[in-house]
């Protein structure tokens, strides 16, 4: 089966110009009539945003590692449709992902060599040009012949330093075979502003996101070979394109039927709920002071997916005992702007199809939409807005009361931070008995991690696959039951709070891969409208 063809922008190493060759072609092939639909390997955050800019439609994240392997060709076929080509920029180098310490992995997860032979895609591959000259053939062929089965299609040279330096180049592309797609010279005022965790997010950088992008498109557009590019992209996939509706609609009936063995649990779940009360005493932590939410059963299937919110729940939402008082599904406040950047399209799409009306609001100077049930706080960056998030005192302390109320909170590493007591001496919510402070070590990595507790998303025992990626760290912890465990380098790790139907954690976790928990959520959302309308 023949999908949106597709070009896979890789390199040898970070900090070759991928971000830059990416977003410049997405703008440059919309401005030539395509319809363009911009992915992202890996985790990250930042780079779909400029994407999504260059596009006019939302980056999205294609991630072997947070979703499964199996569910990336759906989620690409998902993403594109509408499109007529769609631009995969990779992550790090090319055979770069997850570290297997056992070296048995022939192609490493979560690189994007994985995840170009999912999509048999061809990879073209962007050299930075400074510092190479003819043996930039050896390194071709290396990179060429790794590894039969991943296509490389052509290069593009970034950063080349003179016209007589692009000649050679060529030529050492010429001795091995590859196609030069493009050459594009050095232009350091395309450098977009970075911080601590990379790239500053578009929706910060305001206007110069904007011009920043334009200057990328008008760079690939003048020095890279458009109509080429558009010939060589390919896709065949198999797998159909992901449906949130149908996701949802497949954890209920799961539920459904988890419910009727409730009796006999499997020796493998057992057992990991056992480790999880195992953990829980080892770090010194209980289960008191956890609520435990009835999820229920039934499907929570939804007629639409709304990217922002949704006027009104569908009839498969409404007979699936998610609707509240007013006949309507539960109000989920999802946090937004400057500070809170970090998310995936998807999970807007799943709450949407559960049977939510999703509502972005502001922190920074909003308080809670009117009817909140439920709130998602995603990553970003607080720390660079606490002084604003602080003065903000009025949402603060509706946070605040609701949370102790009962709200369920699903808080991920952002999130986590405005739930605390303070942050770099900001006060803070205080629901999540902890002091943050900027930390001089960055925290990155994928974790195996499995729920220590009941909470509003996750089931004590449940493994799941999550990311951290912080400079920030929490100093005089309170009490609460730890959300995860863990084992890093030998150590054994518990992370996170659960307080009352908070949920509050560091490690991001991707909504695609884990639809049973925005279930969850939604229905405690729904349960929790209820009881606010019955008093």
């Amino acid at each position: 089966m023949s999908g949106v063809p597709a070009v896979v922008i890789a390199a040898p190493a970070s900090g070759s110009g991928k971000t830059t060759l990416a977003t410049g072609l997405i703008g440059a092939l919309r401005r030539a009539g395509h319809r363009v639909a911009p992915f992202k390997v890996g985790p990250d955050y930042i780079d779909p945003g400029y994407h999504g800019l260059a596009a006019g439609r939302p980056g999205r994240n294609l991630d072997p590692v947070l979703v499964g392997a199996e569910r990336v060709v759906s989620l690409y076929r998902h993403g594109a449709q509408g499109c007529d080509l769609a631009v995969v920029e990779g992550v790090m180098g090319l055979f770069d992902g997850r570290i297997d310490e056992n070296h048995v992995a022939p192609i490493a997860e979560g690189s994007t060599a994985q995840v170009a032979g999912l999509l048999s895609a061809p990879v073209i591959l962007v050299v930075d040009a400074r510092g190479h000259s003819q043996s930039l053939a050896a390194l071709l062929h290396g990179f060429a012949t790794f590894d039969t089965a991943i296509r490389l299609g052509g290069v593009i040279l970034n950063r080349v330093g003179s016209e007589r330096h692009d000649q050679v180049l060529r030529a050492a592309c010429d001795r091995v075979g590859l196609p030069v797609l493009g050459s594009l010279p050095r232009m350091a005022e395309l450098e977009v502003p970075s911080r601590h965790l990379g790239l500053i997010p578009a929706v910060e950088h305001g206007p110069a996101a904007t011009a920043a992008v334009e200057a990328m498109t008008d760079l690939v557009a003048a020095h890279v070979d458009l109509p080429t590019i558009a010939r060589l992209a390919h896709s065949t996939t198999s797998a159909p394109a992901w449906d949130p509706a149908t996701a949802i609609r497949e954890t209920a009936d799961a539920a459904s039927a988890q419910s009727t063995a409730a009796a006999s649990m499997d020796e493998a779940i057992a057992a990991d709920v056992t480790r999880a009360h195992h953990w829980n005493a080892h770090a010194g932590n209980g289960p008191a002071g956890i609520a435990h939410v009835n999820v229920g059963d039934g499907a929570c299937a939804a007629d639409a997916v709304a990217e922002r919110a949704s006027p009104a729940m569908s009839a498969a939402a409404r007979g699936s005992g998610v609707a509240t008082a007013d006949g309507l599904g539960p109000v989920i406040a999802m946090a937004g702007g400057p500070a809170f950047t970090f998310g995936y399209a998807e999970h807007r799409e799943l709450l949407a199809a559960a049977g939510a009306r999703v509502v972005v609001f502001d922190p920074m100077r909003d308080e809670l939409p009117t009817g909140t049930a439920g709130l998602v706080l995603p990553g970003g960056f607080p720390e660079e807005h606490a002084a604003a998030l602080a003065a903000n005192d009025r949402l603060l302390a509706q946070v605040a009361e609701q949370a102790w109320a009962g709200l369920p909170v699903h808080a991920e590493c952002a999130g986590l931070l405005y739930l605390t007591r303070s942050l770099d001496g900001h006060p803070m919510a205080g629901v999540v008995d902890a002091a943050a402070e900027f930390s001089p070590r960055l925290t990155l990595g994928y974790r195996d991690a499995v729920a220590l507790a009941d909470s509003v998303l996750w089931r004590a025992g449940e493994r799941v696959r999550g990311h951290e990626f912080h400079r920030t760290r929490l100093v005089t912890t309170g009490t609460e039951t730890p959300a995860w465990g863990w084992h890093l380098a030998g150590e054994r790790i518990s992370e996170g709070a659960l307080r009352h139907r908070v949920h509050a954690s560091y490690l991001h976790t991707h909504p695609a891969g884990n639809p049973s928990a925005t279930r969850r959520f939604v229905v405690a959302a729904t349960d929790y409208a209820r009881t606010r309308a019955s008093i």
